[in-house]
C-alpha cells in the first residue's frame, strides 16, 4: 500500500481510494476507480484543460493549458503515483519513461477494438468529462477482439474516473460510436526514451497532415 503525502499529488489524486481497489486479472490486469481524480479539484481541471476542438490524441508538449492542470499533470507523472501503479501491476517502473496525451473531441472513427502498442508498459485514462449519458464512448474491456459485446466491464467516461490496465497481447479494448466533446488524459509508462521520441514524431506528422486535409478540400 502507497503512503502519499498531500502535497502535492494528494491534492489531485485519491490514493485511498486507488489502495482500497484491487485489480482485476481477468482477461488482463486492470483496475477502475471513480472518483480517483478528487471532486474539489475538478471545476479548476476544467476550467484550466487545453481547449481541443479536433478529435485526436495530442501531446501534452504542443498543448496550452492552466497552472491547475499542469499541477494535475505533475501528480500523474510523479514518484507516488509510479510506485502505486507498480505495485498494482506488479511491474517494475522504476527509470521508465512516460508518454502523456489528451484528447478533447471524439470523431465517428474512433473506439475501434485493438490492443495498445508492445513498446506501452501500462495505460492509464483518466476522464475529465462533467457527465456522461451517452451510449456511445464508453470504454469496454473486451475478452477478445471479435466483438464489443464479449465485454468484461464498461468503463463511463465521467470526470475524475481513473481505468488503468497492464498492456498485453490480448488487452483488447474498445468503444462505440460517438461524436463530439470527450476529455481524455492518457498516460503511459514505456519501454524507453526512444519510444517517446517515435511517438513525438508520428504525432507530428498526423497533426500536419490533419492542417493540411483542409486546404486539399
Amino acid at each position: 500500500m502507497i503512503q502519499v503525502n498531500e502535497e502535492p499529488a494528494g491534492n489531485f489524486l485519491d490514493f485511498a481510494a486507488l489502495n482500497r481497489t484491487p485489480p482485476v486479472e481477468d482477461p488482463f490486469p486492470f483496475l477502475v476507480v471513480p472518483g480517483f481524480v478528487k471532486a474539489a479539484i475538478r471545476p479548476q481541471l476544467a476550467a484550466d484543460y487545453p481547449a481541443i476542438d479536433k478529435p485526436g490524441s495530442f501531446p501534452v508538449g504542443d498543448l496550452r493549458f492552466g497552472p491547475a492542470f499542469a499541477g494535475f499533470l505533475a501528480a500523474l507523472e510523479g514518484a507516488a503515483f509510479r510506485e502505486a501503479m507498480a505495485e498494482k501491476f506488479d511491474i517494475d517502473l522504476a527509470g521508465r519513461p512516460t508518454m502523456v496525451t489528451v484528447r478533447g473531441r471524439a470523431q465517428i472513427s474512433d473506439g475501434q477494438i485493438h490492443t495498445d502498442s508492445r513498446s506501452k508498459l501500462v495505460t492509464v485514462l483518466i476522464y475529465m468529462n462533467e457527465a456522461w449519458e451517452a451510449a456511445g464512448g464508453r470504454l469496454r474491456l473486451l475478452r477478445s477482439a471479435d466483438s464489443l459485446e464479449n465485454a468484461v466491464a464498461e468503463v463511463p467516461p465521467e470526470a475524475g474516473t481513473l481505468l488503468a490496465f497492464r498492456v498485453t497481447e490480448n488487452s483488447w479494448h474498445g468503444h462505440a460510436p460517438i461524436e463530439g466533446p470527450r476529455r481524455v488524459v492518457q498516460l503511459n509508462w514505456v519501454e524507453s526514451q526512444g519510444v517517446v521520441r517515435r511517438e513525438r514524431i508520428r504525432h507530428g506528422i498526423s497533426a500536419r497532415l490533419k492542417r493540411l486535409m483542409p486546404a486539399l478540400g
